[in-house]
């Protein structure tokens, strides 16, 4: 089974990629941040706190996303790999994720993580903002705040997978394809 984590600061393109990989691999998806929306527009207990804490552009807490995350695994049995997008994001859901991984006697098989310098963030969400009409994406303030919290909180976890050897730094700028043809060079290690 592949466990995939799809990693990048907001804007890095990984719900573009992660439909791509989806189709070419056969693997399953869930967007944390799709999930954590899903129960706000619901109006559950847990989307009720998660709304108050996106407001301000920061993070949902680590015990609310693993909660999420333990109801969405129990729920995959025989499925031929996953793809994480947007979780882990802190060092403590890390370590969280690994635990839940092995107590189905599976693990995190790799960490690619997409490149993007901030302009190129900020000019990519602020289009999808004025397209989508998700308030998260249509303040520059807002936008920059969750770089500045992705950098502060998020990014430090690339580490825990780098010390595992299995971070992987893909170049997140060029053409879908193009960035699409470097992540599947990748995967193509996995599934042979």
């Amino acid at each position: 089974m592949i466990n995939l984590v799809l990693f990048g600061p907001p804007g890095a393109g990984k719900g573009t990629q992660a439909d791509k990989i989806k189709e070419r691999f056969n693997l399953l998806h869930i967007s944390t941040g799709d999930v954590i929306r899903s129960q706000v527009k619901a109006e559950t207990e847990l989307g009720k706190i998660a709304e108050v804490q996106m407001a301000s552009g920061g993070l949902v807490s680590d015990e609310l996303v693993i909660g999420l995350m333990k109801n969405y695994l129990s729920e995959q049995e025989g499925a031929v790999g996953t793809i994480f997008d947007g979780f882990p994001r802190t060092t403590a859901q890390a370590e969280a994720f690994d635990v839940m991984l092995s107590e189905i006697k599976e693990s995190v098989t790799v960490m690619i993580a997409l490149e993007v310098d901030e302009e190129e963030l900020v000019k990519r969400l602020l289009l999808r903002g004025n397209a989508s009409g998700r308030a998260d994406d249509m303040s520059e303030e807002i936008i920059r705040n969750r770089i500045s919290v992705y950098n502060a909180q998020t990014a430090i976890v690339s580490n825990f997978y780098e010390k595992q050897g299995k971070y992987v730094a893909i170049d997140g700028t060029g053409t879908i394809d193009n960035i699409f043809g470097r992540i599947s060079a990748v995967l193509e290690n996995y599934t042979k």
